[in-house]
């Protein structure tokens, strides 16, 4: 299955998957790209910001990534068991 199938069928599915991951990565990375050559071409400080404040929301998605795997997170299953025997 080639990874733009995985990507679309992971959106409909609860939780990450690598494609996912390495999808916003991706995107960061272009956005990041982007932006340096927009400060690059322009030097307007604006964009520094942006950059900034883009840098600063990737670091926050990979450590909202790392903290979503090392939570244990409860299936549907066990969640309907938890809310019937309340």
């Amino acid at each position: 299955m080639s990874f733009f199938t995985s990507l679309w069928q992971s959106i409909f599915e609860p939780g990450t998957s690598p494609q996912l991951i390495i999808a916003t990565h991706i995107s960061f990375a272009a956005l990041l790209v982007s932006l340096l050559w927009l400060i690059y071409s322009t030097h307007i400080i604006h964009f520094y910001f942006l950059f900034v404040i883009a840098f600063l929301l990737w670091i926050t998605v990979i450590w909202f990534i790392a903290e979503l795997k090392s939570a244990k997170l409860k299936s549907n299953e066990e969640l309907s068991k938890s809310t019937k025997a309340e």
